[in-house]
């Protein structure tokens, strides 16, 4: 009896008290369809969400806006802190404290730079900047890691991208400062969603725990961005209950937002996310169409049906990939194969004979 209670404290310690516990408890219960699932309905209602604030609200401040998404995040992650519902973190010596700052630096870069080019762009505009994150993200990697992806996805992702550019095609507002500022986002997008990508997937860290170290650097940066940024008045807005309100349900979805995005990319790849944010441009578009009667034009449907088929291929191909390489690995540590794997062929020792 106390050896079965001693295994059952081992078991509930590695699970609930350890940084490899917790993550795999996050990918037993958040999976990738869970994951981008999840993502994909926040990203939906912070589009609304944002488009009331800086809309009827009047809250024309996108960096400050980013920031008390950011802050009201910090606020939450102190209380699952406080009352030991954080996920612990891996070891420092893991985790150099260079990445993890390169990483919130980034972010408030990648985040504030996306508010404000959707200020100054229109959606089609911002659509067609967020095209140049995909094939940067792939060069990056290639870079970085020598990741190569497959013939196959690149020509899903050519669709994808072909598509998402012929819907948007009339959509196309912008002015020189927000063309400027969509250009300057995409190496921090691509960056941002990598890293973020990377450190979940090779190390042992949770969507939780990584937000909570890096979220205060995060902070620090918007704050230093806003004077240059954020045009001047934010002192002067009215905190009434209504827009406060309004704010406040903002800063949740953004949390949520920020939450739903790691956990994203903790299961699949920085592709894969944005292939899901064109996804999501492209479902709002055609249920624009078919619920509520508005007309983008034949041109945009055919290519918003292009990029959903082309999406399609590519996550098949995606799943497909998976699976491979999930059977791979049981191949691989296989007890039975694990010393041929490694090279070491056992031969059986040369008999002796005893002279005649």
């Amino acid at each position: 009896m106390g050896r079965a209670l001693d295994e059952l404290r081992g078991s509930l310690y590695n699970d609930l008290c350890t940084s490899e516990g917790a993550k795999r408890q996050q990918q037993r219960y958040c999976g990738p369809l869970v994951a981008l699932t999840f993502n994909f309905l926040v990203a939906v209602g912070i589009i609304m969400g944002n488009k009331l604030v800086m809309g009827k609200v009047g809250f024309n401040f996108p960096i400050f806006l980013t920031l008390i998404h950011y802050a009201f995040a910090w606020v939450i992650l102190a209380i699952f802190k406080a009352f030991s519902l954080l996920p612990i973190s891996p070891p420092s010596k893991t985790t150099p404290f260079s990445s993890l700052f390169a990483l919130g630096a980034v972010m408030s870069f990648s985040t504030g730079l996306a508010n404000i080019s959707l200020k100054h762009n229109s959606v089609g505009f911002y659509q067609m900047a967020k095209i140049a994150v995909t094939p940067t993200i792939a060069l990056a990697e290639f870079i970085i890691s020598n990741k190569r992806v497959s013939l196959h996805k690149v020509l899903a992702l050519a669709v994808v991208s072909l598509g998402v550019a012929v819907a948007t095609v009339t959509d196309l507002e912008f002015n020189i400062f927000g063309a400027c500022i969509a250009v300057a986002w995409i190496m921090p997008s691509a960056i941002n969603k990598i890293l973020w990508s990377n450190l979940q997937q090779r190390g042992n860290w949770t969507a939780l725990a990584l937000m909570w170290k890096t979220t205060p650097v995060t902070i620090f940066f918007l704050l230093a961005l806003m004077p240059w940024l954020d045009p001047p008045g934010v002192l002067s807005f009215r905190w009434d209950v209504n827009n406060f309100s309004a704010i406040l349900v903002s800063a949740i979805l953004g949390f949520l937002l920020q939450l739903s995005g790691a956990l994203a990319l903790g299961a699949t790849s920085a592709i894969s996310h944005v292939v899901l944010g064109q996804f999501k441009t492209i479902v709002i578009m055609l249920g624009g169409y078919i619920i509520f009667n508005s007309d983008p034009g034949m041109v945009s449907i055919i290519g918003a049906l292009a990029a959903l088929c082309g999406m399609s291929i590519y996550t098949s191909l995606s799943l497909h990939e998976s699976k491979d390489s999930a059977s791979t690995k049981q191949v691989v540590y296989d007890p039975k194969l694990k010393t041929i794997l490694e090279g070491e062929v056992q031969t059986e020792s040369p008999k002796t004979h005893d002279p005649v």
